[in-house]
């Protein structure tokens, strides 16, 4: 296991994040604390640091169950959770971005993790009621009182992100450090504004989903039904086809296909550190083989073409010859690219 550092900050976090939604009971699938922590022990042994959660995971059976693994030796851990989503429905402020549901929700959260403080807190979901001002200010705040050591941000769009962490340099606030998005060849949308966005602002990218579900496993090809349902766009023509090809490669370098996915997102020129679930120990041990894995630049090439999208405008607007010619006077080829 090697280790990055999480956006601008000092803070050092494994190369994989091990994701925990499926952790505790509650759900068909999910499982129970002793599968849990044979999951969590072995992530542990690979040297594995970064624990992803949230308050809404199986109605916060996963923080309970990390925070009684982390009892054991909490500074060894990093552990991310988020606030945002709703934990009853009694309450209408009960979720949302809005500093009171920040402040109780994150008070549920420390009991539940049996903590003093959390190491990342993400804002889960942009609710789009809440001013920027309002959210980043509770945020620091939050920081301030050694609840929180550092932020992040997810599923939210890209100029609400820039706004936030503009606002939060020139106030003297906390900013965000990670941002975390789905992400995987089977859904490259976010290249559009929010990669590009991130890259700018030095916030390392955080996929969820990097497997699609379990899509680019092969899994579904091969007959296992999964949790899938009939007419999911992880199985039209086009992620098909893409599949194929992550399973052709992978079979050119004698790895596993979920190798080629999770590795092809730690190779796209931004600091990206996958989150990869796990609710069976096989699919953790398999994840953990992309440690060892790189991709040439060939295998590279042929993902991105098998997966490519449109940019749409600006972005396909950018390429086009004439406005490359205007811009760099014919030197675009010859000038180096940030």
């Amino acid at each position: 296991m090697q280790y990055k550092l999480l956006g601008r900050s000092g803070l050092k976090v494994s190369e994989l994040c091990l994701g925990t939604m499926g952790f505790g009971p509650g759900q068909a699938w999910s499982i129970d604390k002793a599968a849990s922590f044979a999951i969590l022990e072995k992530f542990a042994e690979a040297g594995g640091n970064f624990l992803d959660t949230a308050n809404r995971y199986t109605n916060g059976e996963s923080e309970k169950i990390i925070g009684e693994f982390i009892a054991r030796d909490r500074d060894q851990f990093v552990v991310a959770t988020k606030y945002s989503l709703y934990d009853n429905t009694t309450n209408v402020n009960a979720s949302g971005n809005n500093r009171k549901n920040m402040m109780r929700s994150v008070d549920a959260s420390l009991k539940r993790l049996n903590t003093d403080f959390i190491d990342l807190l993400y804002l889960h979901i942009w609710d789009s009621l809440t001013p920027v001002d309002e959210v980043m200010r509770g945020l620091d705040d939050l920081v301030r009182m050694g609840k929180v050591n550092y932020i992040g941000i997810s599923d939210t769009p890209a100029w609400v992100i820039a706004q936030a962490n503009t606002m939060a340099e020139l106030m003297g606030w906390s900013k965000f450090v990670g941002l975390q998005v789905e992400y995987s060849l089977l859904q490259r949308a976010p290249e559009r504004e929010l990669l590009p966005m991130a890259k700018n602002f030095g916030l390392t990218l955080l996929p969820w989903a990097p497997l699609a579900g379990g899509a680019l496993t092969g899994k579904y090809l091969k007959g296992d039904p999964g949790r899938i349902k009939e007419g999911s766009k992880r199985l039209n023509e086009r992620s098909v086809a893409i599949t194929q090809e992550v399973m052709a490669i992978a079979e050119e370098i004698g790895v596993e296909p979920a190798h080629v996915a999770l590795r092809w997102t730690m190779q796209q020129g931004i600091s990206c550190i996958p989150i990869a679930g796990a609710t069976k120990l096989h699919q953790l041990e398999q994840n953990l083989g992309v440690l060892n894995v790189q991709l040439s630049p060939e295998q590279l090439g042929r993902l991105d073409k098998v997966s490519a999208i449109d940019m749409g405008f600006p972005g396909e607007f950018f390429k086009e010859d004439g406005v490359r010619l205007a811009n760099f006077g014919g030197f675009y080829d010859r000038v180096e690219k940030r």
